[in-house]
């Protein structure tokens, strides 16, 4: 992957690069930086939204930005410049093009020496776009320096053009109403300044923009003056309350054909289909009507293993770690495909060949704010228990943030999707493209169950396997899900079969 850029006296300018090996377009989320602002060599400037996952992307220059070309929330294809970048490789405003005339660059911008430049590029670590380090993604640089700078050249050219007038009379001040906004009144200390940009992280602006919060009027509680998830509930409290209390009956009542428009927004909201959902599904489309899909299901007694369970918690071995059904039910999968390796295999169209992988890379469906997203596990067969708890403990965690790689959703063999949190009792999961088998678990809770001989309540839940028709008979899948549920019955299984 290069990094496209391009230097016109002084001037370099930094295109969108394709960070997911393929992908043609990303959307920006966020800006780290403004007009004025310094930037050096591998900071993070922006973050960006794929198809696959939100990613942060280091600028590979130094030098002071004069322009951002497109504002937060659009998408950008592959290859357009987005931020334009004065490196001062040019002295004067001869030859700098519209870019150098419109905004001088600060004349306390620093300038490196050799020495220094040659020690920082020495010292700076060779990192795939999107994941570069950085001591800080939200530090801002002062700007003071070029808004003095640009307000006196605006006000001193607008006061050489401008013919004197005489100051009008002030109008006698009207009564403010009982219900003057709350914006209205000082700002508290912690507030952020108004001529500086909130710092908050793209999620939280994002958690802003659908909750209709200004987050320049939010109090911000994080370290260095960041806002958090909480305090934009915490500011979107109060709007909610006062929203129902707001006067209605001031406004001009619309024509009939606006009537009807305004009705129908009312009534529904159109979200526009991009980044992660879009991807989602077109994969599951493409999914749906390429594999032939087969679903079966088992329900089963997994009381021994609910207790295995709280017996793991309680280890000291286990100590720290997330132990949970999910975990056992995962090491049961794994052990059913050790048995029958045959399903851990891929579908070749192109060379009509069936490729059985030797290694397994164990999807696990996470629900984001983004959509739904399928990272994986690279080679779980090879995990111990306590290793695959973290594993899989890692792996939501990153999903749930927003922070999962490209490279993390891709190579995947065979796939968990835990629906029982939501208290589903089952599904008919969907393949991931390119995988052979899909396992969607239930929830599981006590059943009137026949144990030894007489009705007793149990631990049950209901298990769904999907698999790819075209390399799985339904001799294959059914002893795959067979294994899986005599492992959850009896877990014992997982030393004598292990």
């Amino acid at each position: 992957m290069t990094t496209m850029t391009r230097q016109t006296t002084g001037l370099r300018e930094f295109k969108m690069p394709d960070v997911g090996e393929g992908l043609t377009e990303a959307e920006i989320l966020g800006w780290y930086v403004q007009p004025g602002d310094t930037v050096t060599d591998g900071q993070v400037v922006c973050e960006v939204e794929t198809a696959k996952a939100a990613v942060e992307l280091p600028i590979p220059f130094d030098g002071v930005v004069r322009e951002l070309r497109y504002p937060e929330g659009t998408t950008v294809d592959v290859g357009q410049v987005i931020i334009v970048v004065d490196s001062g490789g040019g002295e004067g405003d001869e030859g700098t093009g519209e870019a150098g005339t419109a905004q001088a660059a600060p004349a306390e911008a620093p300038t490196e020496a050799p020495a220094a430049a040659e020690e920082k590029a020495a010292a700076r670590q060779p990192v795939l776009v999107g994941y570069g380090v950085a001591t800080s993604s939200t530090k801002r640089r002062p700007r003071k320096a070029a808004q003095q700078a640009e307000a006196v050249r605006v006000n001193g050219s607008a006061a050489a053009q401008a013919p004197a007038a005489p100051e009008p009379a002030p109008e006698p001040p009207s009564p403010e109403p009982a219900s003057a906004p709350a914006a209205a009144s000082p700002a508290p200390a912690g507030a952020p300044a108004s001529s500086s940009r909130p710092l908050a992280k793209p999620p939280v602006r994002k958690l802003a923009k659908d909750l209709g919060v200004d987050l320049a009027a939010v109090v911000p509680s994080g370290p260095g003056g960041v806002i958090t998830r909480e305090d934009v509930h915490a500011a979107a409290t109060p709007v909610r309350e006062a929203a129902p209390q707001e006067p209605t009956a001031q406004a001009p009542a619309p024509e009939a054909g606006e009537a009807g428009q305004a009705a129908a927004s009312a009534r529904e909201t159109r979200v526009p289909i991009k980044g992660v959902r879009k991807a989602t599904a077109q994969a599951m489309v493409g999914s749906a009507f390429t594999a032939p899909h087969v679903t079966e299901f088992v329900t089963v007694d997994v009381t021994r293993t609910m207790k295995l369970v709280e017996k793991l918690k309680a280890d000291p071995d286990m100590a720290g770690l997330r132990v949970n059904p999910l975990l056992l039910v995962a090491r049961a999968l794994l052990l059913a495909i050790r048995r029958n390796p045959e399903i851990n295999a891929a579908w070749d169209e192109e060379r009509q060949e069936i490729v059985v992988k030797h290694y397994v890379n164990l999807g696990i469906a996470a629900a984001t704010p983004r959509g739904l997203v399928v990272p994986n596990i690279k080679d779980a067969d090879s995990l111990s228990l306590a290793e695959l708890s973290t594993a899989l403990a890692d792996l939501v965690g990153t999903a749930r943030e927003g922070r999962t790689s490209p490279a993390a959703m891709r190579g995947g063999t065979v796939t968990i999707t835990n629906v029982g949190v939501f208290g589903v009792d089952t599904g008919t999961p969907i393949l991931n493209p390119g995988e052979s088998a899909i396992l969607a678990v239930g929830a599981i809770k006590p059943q009137p169950w026949v144990h030894k001989g007489k009705v007793k309540p149990r631990q049950v839940t209901t298990l769904a396997l999907s698999f790819d028709h075209r390399l799985v008979d339904g001799e294959l899948g059914s002893k795959v899900l067979a294994d899986i549920a005599a492992v959850l019955e009896q877990p014992q299984r997982l030393l004598t079969w292990g």
